[in-house]
């Protein structure tokens, strides 16, 4: 197994306040799931997970918000907060404590309507931090093209390195091939994932990106600089 650990950016900037502030409040409202179990569970998520169908009949319209802090299951919120702890300090760094609040919170709510928009249909309630997480992901890409993403092959516990550009890339691609796979399945044949959620939390990440890339370019200086001057950090 090959996952994601680190990347090669050098943190400066703003600390990351909200970075770690969602991390634990995504840990403590799962290990508050986890106590409920059960029909209280389901129950649970039917009332603060987004229901499409629900939410274009106007109700539980914050669903949208509260949605982002809830997780399906330990491997969900693993993934979810490897990819938030590795990529959400950078563009805090580039933002800022309040705007990197504010653009997180608008990432997951946008994703949230994408997936609203593209399964108007559903009674299944979505949840996840995977929307807002895209967009933050998404914004890394264009302030971060040439950053490396650290990876660790956890069977033979090697580590190496491979393009921030690359790692992205191939996740966004991976994205709309489930899409496409998807597409036309019933939902019981599917693996249960809002994709869209994903590429529209992507695509508003991507877009916010670009009106912080000049601020960003502070960062990859700096980071270029120690690639060439530091070369015993990566050995």
């Amino acid at each position: 197994m090959i996952f994601p650990i680190g990347d090669d950016n050098i943190k400066g900037g703003a600390k990351p306040v909200f970075t770690y502030f969602f991390l634990l409040s995504n840990i403590l409202i799962y290990i508050y799931e986890v106590s409920l179990g059960g029909n209280y569970l389901q129950v649970f998520f039917n009332t603060f997970g987004t229901v499409p169908k629900d939410f274009l009949n106007g109700h539980k319209l914050y669903s949208v918000f509260t949605n982002m802090f809830l997780h399906g299951g330990m491997a969900h919120l693993v993934g979810n907060m490897l990819f938030l702890w590795i990529f959400g300090d950078n563009i805090e760094a580039v933002f800022g404590n309040i705007k990197f609040f504010l653009f997180y919170i608008a990432g997951g709510v946008i994703a949230s309507l994408v997936h609203i928009g593209m399964n108007y249909q559903s009674t299944i309630p979505s949840l996840g931090a995977s929307g807002a997480i895209s967009a933050v992901l998404g914004a890394y890409l264009i302030l971060f093209p040439r950053s490396r993403i650290k990876m660790i092959f956890i069977i033979f516990f090697m580590t190496f390195y491979i393009p921030a550009l690359f790692f992205i890339g191939f996740w966004f691609f991976q994205q709309f091939l489930s899409v496409y796979n998807e597409a036309g399945q019933m939902p019981a044949q599917t693996q249960g994932v809002a994709w869209w959620a994903h590429i529209g939390g992507f695509i508003f990440g991507v877009i916010v990106g670009f009106f912080f890339r000049t601020k960003a370019k502070t960062y990859e200086f700096v980071r270029e600089y120690n690639n060439r001057f530091n070369h015993s950090k990566y050995r």
